[in-house]
């Protein structure tokens, strides 16, 4: 195969949502390079169901917002984050209007307010209940009528390039198409590669969410932070075929969860009942699936009304017909399943990394907006806050003089893992805070408390409720869809678990992360889950190098960078739950 190198003056990895928004909010002086390893749209921006998070009714006020995302994120996030992130919301969603995104309105022509869990007020504009498939939609055209912005399709990001100034520089690529590596040269180069769910045997994710961009970052030098808190999804559909995810606001309208009795449970472990935040119900729902000895519970809508259902839940009434559940007449069978990964590169909030002429932005960073356990709908919000002032931060800053790359090196140090969960492998580039200036008013820089380890936070479940998590135990998952018998990730030995005698897959990472690394985890499943992951790696860097190879040994990376994090913290806190 043959190789090549190209230059551009921004090349965006990653076309999702957060890096649709910075090329559309980018001048049309700059020559933009927009790469995706798939056809566009892909990514998890389509499926996404709820919507954006906004303070536009009377009724609410930034400072619920902001204690609402706090309180989610089990008081893990960074303050200015969250100030600086919500606050830019209502501007958000009028740059989504603008750019004629198609949100639901009611009679009288404003929009249309509905709630989720964790929300104390209605603050999610949404485009009924398919609100990233609209956005998406309305959007992609728009990169095509640019001429400044390039975009190729099916092109592999596999090692990020640095100068002989330390500044990465270039991409080293694999494009499907012709068959080749490939290098391109970039003034800025921005991650927007999404999250790491699809590390997990039961996902929501799609497949190309394996967080290989946060490995290409670490190898780089970047600081990762926060890999730990993985959130599960409550209300995924127990169903034979590949995972569906019934969106949270069927549950903000005033769904129930129930027992096989037909019993309302959530009450028994919270007093927000189903409202309570993501983590809380999806433990509550694996402790009731314990005490019945089920493999699921059952979410009931039908007194929502079949009018409410088809007019704002079109898309999860589709898919349940399609399946043989009608919602308007039949309990649904629901089951948790992994969905968003709250950590990722640390990026202050113009997006930009540790590492000069690095940015990040969209679920593959870490703005400290999310802390422990993201809040509902708060994500295509930080897209499109955080894409827009990259934008703006590249826009401002001084083209870098280009020289020549130095040899490409794996970087990554294990050994310097740190206890605080906020990992790095090298020391931050001091020149990548004092480039672009920053969004105003927003009184940025690197999260100032990302070192920090707050003390864990007195769970909000009842005593009984917290009795029965720890008493847990699962069965493996024998496979990705929610038709066969599935695991939590108890941390428990198995004669399932992935074997070291065997050479590392896809298909055997993902059930090592499902069961040790999962929804309930303890020491001894993650120290297995280490060695086994270590074993792997060292098998991967004896392999002469390949497609495959390179790609699974960024998988491989990634897994074992959120093993550690999981390790190294005993405490359960958020989406990261300790059974011990």
């Amino acid at each position: 195969m043959q190789s090549g190198s190209t230059q551009t003056d921004v090349l965006i990895i990653g076309v999702g949502l957060a890096g649709t928004s910075l090329a559309l909010s980018l001048p049309s002086s700059m020559n933009v390079t927009l790469l995706s390893s798939a056809p566009v749209p892909c990514g998890a921006s389509p499926m996404a169901l709820g919507g954006l998070a906004a303070v536009l009714s009377a009724q609410d006020s930034l400072e619920q917002h902001i204690e609402d995302t706090l309180e989610a994120g089990a008081r893990h996030s960074d303050k200015n984050a969250v100030r600086g992130i919500v606050q830019a919301a209502p501007d958000a969603v009028h740059w989504l209007l603008e750019r004629q995104v198609p949100l639901d309105r009611t009679e009288d022509g404003q929009l249309h307010l509905t709630r989720e869990g964790g929300h104390s007020q209605r603050r999610i504009v949404h485009a009924a209940d398919a609100s990233g498939s609209a956005i998406m939609q309305a959007l992609v055209p728009q990169l095509a009528q640019a001429s400044h912005i390039q975009q190729r399709t099916d092109c592999l990001a596999l090692a990020l390039r640095r100068n002989e100034q330390g500044t990465v520089a270039g991409v080293d690529i694999y494009d499907k198409h012709t068959r080749r590596y490939e290098t391109i040269l970039a003034d800025h180069v921005v991650l927007a590669t999404g999250g790491m769910g699809s590390l997990y045997a039961h996902s929501t994710n799609p497949d190309s969410a394996l967080g290989e961009g946060i490995a290409l970052a670490w190898r780089a030098g970047a600081a990762i932070r926060d890999l730990e808190f993985v959130q599960f999804h409550p209300t995924c559909l127990h169903a034979e075929g590949p995972t569906f995810l019934l969106t949270e606001a069927l549950r903000g309208e005033g769904g129930h969860l129930l027992d096989k009795q037909g019993r309302r449970f959530m009450p028994d472990y919270d007093a927000r009942g189903e409202l309570a935040p993501r983590d809380i119900v999806s433990r509550a729902i694996a402790a009731q699936m314990r005490h019945e000895g089920s493999n699921h519970v059952w979410l009931d809508v039908r007194h929502l009304g079949a009018d409410t259902l088809q007019q704002h839940f079109p898309k999860a009434l589709e898919e349940g017909l399609r399946r043989g559940l009608d919602l308007r007449k039949d309990w649904v069978p629901v089951a948790p399943a992994a969905h968003y990964s709250c950590g990722g590169i640390e990026t202050d909030l113009s997006g930009r990394t540790t590492v000069a002429g690095l940015y990040a932005v969209g679920e593959v960073a870490c703005t400290g907006l999310h802390g422990a356990n993201r809040l509902a709908s708060n994500s295509l919000l930080e897209c499109v806050v955080m894409g827009r002032a990259a934008a703006e931060a590249i826009a401002r800053s001084k083209r870098t003089q280009r020289s020549a790359l130095v040899p490409e090196t794996d970087v990554a140090n294990t050994s310097s893992i740190s206890s605080s969960c906020s990992y790095t492998n090298s020391k931050p580039n001091s020149s990548s805070s004092s480039q672009a200036s920053v969004v105003p008013n927003w009184g940025l820089g690197l999260n100032s408390n990302s070192s920090s380890k707050p003390s864990p936070r007195p769970s909000l479940m009842t005593a009984a409720a917290a009795n029965a998590v720890e008493n847990i135990t699962t069965t493996n998952n024998k496979g990705c869809h929610h038709g066969e018998s599935n695991s939590y990730g108890n941390g428990s030995s198995s004669n399932h678990s992935p074997s070291t005698n065997n050479p590392p897959s896809l298909t055997s990472l993902r059930n090592l992360m499902q069961e040790h690394v999962g929804l309930l985890r303890n020491h001894q499943g993650l120290i297995q889950a280490l060695h086994t992951l270590d074993h792997w790696r060292r098998q991967m860097s004896l392999l002469p190098p390949s497609l495959d190879q390179r790609t699974l040994s960024l998988q491989l990376d990634i897994a074992w960078l959120l093993t550690q994090a999981a390790l190294d913290r005993p405490h359960s806190l958020g989406a990261h739950y300790r059974l011990d």
